[in-house]
């Protein structure tokens, strides 16, 4: 097997689950060192209350052909995130690939602002950007020490999507369009340093809590379009995981810093698939069908 990133070394901050999961798997399976971080660990869960933990991920890090290593760290806590990039500096001496995937969140779906709980929305902002910017306070300097790094900002939606749409909760809105802004920024103050930043958004995920949501299993995942039809055009994490492979094996990155990229349009550049062989292309579809009001039909869209 290829192992474009032998050698390489990544954090995916937020990999117990979902996204940050397939990305850190994803690595792995391109062979790179994969420090996975979050806050559920084999002995301790965090205020999602998901059964989902760290040492998982590593192991399925491990199983793809890569190297993973669980850190259990709060990103909000600015001297854990420092120990764990300290950690990886005696470690390893260097790190190629940030993914800042953190994310955790009580929202309050369809209310508007004066309606929502004040304290769970701040608090939202602050697990989805505070964890963020101090993720890059402290791992970029040590990114910038080795020319070609790449820093990855997932979020929910492309840069032009969510200014064109509301995104069903002010405190969501606002956490997805931050994110995207914070690509844009990293890449204007990385530029010197020969490093490169990018938003990057999956589609209709398959997280292990919307499949859960919907009652369902990866095996048997359409059977939710029968109460969400436009489900049908879901991805799995791996999905998401490959377009940040990609992206760390390109030599030629840095043409896209500062863009707010997908998982579907990569896919077409780069040449990847999801575990099914298709090209989700959600964030097409979203606009030209589901938010059109037109019947779900993913033909040309995967």
């Amino acid at each position: 097997m290829e192992r474009p990133l032998a050698g390489k070394v990544a954090l995916v901050a937020g990999a117990t689950r979902g996204a940050g999961r397939g990305i850190a798997v994803q690595l792995g399976a391109a062979g790179a060192t994969v420090y996975v971080t979050g806050r559920t660990s084999g002995s301790l869960r965090s205020e999602m209350n998901r059964p989902e933990t760290i040492e998982e991920t590593a192991a399925l890090v491990d199983e793809a052909g890569g190297r993973g290593i669980p850190v259990r760290a709060d990103h909000l806590v600015p001297a854990e995130v420092r120990a764990l990039v300290e950690r990886i500096r005696t470690e390893q001496g260097r790190l190629h690939v940030l993914v800042n995937d953190i994310w955790g969140a009580r929202i309050e779906w369809d209310k508007p602002v004066w309606e929502s709980s004040l304290d769970n929305g701040l608090h939202t902002l602050r697990l989805a950007v505070d964890t963020h910017a101090i993720t890059s306070h402290f791992a970029l300097p040590l990114l910038i020490e080795t020319p070609g790094g790449l820093v990855v900002e997932v979020t929910d939606g492309t840069d032009e999507y969510n200014a064109a749409n509301y995104r069903v909760s002010f405190f969501y809105d606002l956490a997805k369009a931050s994110v995207n802004r914070m690509a844009s920024a990293l890449a204007h103050e990385l530029r010197p340093h020969r490093a490169t930043a990018v938003s990057l958004t999956p589609g209709w995920l398959r997280s292990e809590a919307m499949l859960d949501a919907y009652r369902v299993t990866e095996e048997n995942w359409r059977d939710a379009t029968a109460r969400a039809p436009h489900f049908a055009i879901s991805e799995t994490p791996a999905y998401v995981g490959r377009a940040v492979a990609a992206l760390a094996g390109d030599p030629d990155v840095a043409r896209w810093t500062g863009q707010s990229l997908s998982s579907g349009q990569l896919a077409k550049v780069y040449g990847f698939t999801d575990l099914d062989g298709s090209r989700p292309d959600a964030w097409r579809y979203l606009v030209e069908v589901q938010d059109a009001g037109k019947p779900a039909d993913v033909t040309g869209y995967r």
